[in-house]
């Protein structure tokens, strides 16, 4: 296969990639606590061509893009006030509980509710947890102390979707709760359609450079054989 093809065809998978992460970060452009996915980009490492009959090298030959490991930028976000008595925010580093049917999951989204049980449960109807991995009960006046909610320290905490993480709890986590108010998302809409465009761009050129590339080949196999000498 021709190298080029293989190079934009590379580029076009990464940018794919990117593409897919950017449309999920802008899906969740309000949702509280969301924090964005990102994949680094670095061409495989360069080949070295080398003189076959002396060992000498003749230089090297990129041979693609690679996308590196997907990470969550964790970077806490904005905290804006609700004045509702159960939404909650974290500042600093840490997260909620929740007990899931998949087990204890965690999360930076503190906007929580009350079940028919009476229960602080989060949207999704789980249950939030206190410290000691227990349920947390509502009081009959409507609230719950931030001091009664649960904050774990998860290192290495991975995404399971709808905005959890699961993860090793590493501990109590010394982050403030503070009460009536919520962290915003980590998404910054305006950066991230910016980037979703020059995304397009890059993938768009990919496809003009194959496009390119196999007309010049069709050519060669159509056109060059056919040439009469004078």
């Amino acid at each position: 296969m021709d190298l080029g093809l293989y190079i934009a065809a590379t580029g076009m998978v990464a940018e794919q990639a990117r593409q897919d992460q950017l449309s999920n970060d802008l899906a969740n452009a309000s949702t509280p606590g969301f924090k964005p996915d990102e994949s680094p980009q670095h061409n495989f490492g360069e080949m070295l061509l080398a003189n076959t009959r002396d060992g000498q090298t003749i230089g090297p030959i990129s041979t693609g893009v690679q996308l590196g490991g997907t990470y969550t930028d964790m970077t806490p976000a904005a905290v804006v006030n609700t004045g509702q008595p159960l939404d909650f925010a974290l500042q600093g580093s840490g997260f909620f509980a929740v007990q899931t049917t998949q087990g204890t999951r965690y999360t930076r989204d503190g906007q929580f509710t009350t079940s028919a049980q009476g229960e602080l449960v989060d949207g999704l109807g789980n249950r939030v947890l206190d410290q000691s991995g227990a349920p947390i009960h509502v009081g009959a006046d409507g609230q719950v102390p931030a001091s009664a909610l649960g904050v774990f320290e998860v290192p290495k905490a991975t995404k399971q979707g709808e905005n959890l993480y699961s993860g090793a709890p590493g501990g109590h986590s010394s982050a403030t709760v503070r009460q009536g108010a919520l962290e915003g998302s980590g998404v910054t809409p305006a950066t991230a359609m910016v980037d979703m465009i020059t995304s397009l761009r890059t993938f768009q050129s990919g496809q003009q450079a194959i496009q390119a590339i196999d007309q010049t080949l069709h050519e060669a196999s159509t056109q060059v054989g056919s040439l009469s000498g004078a």
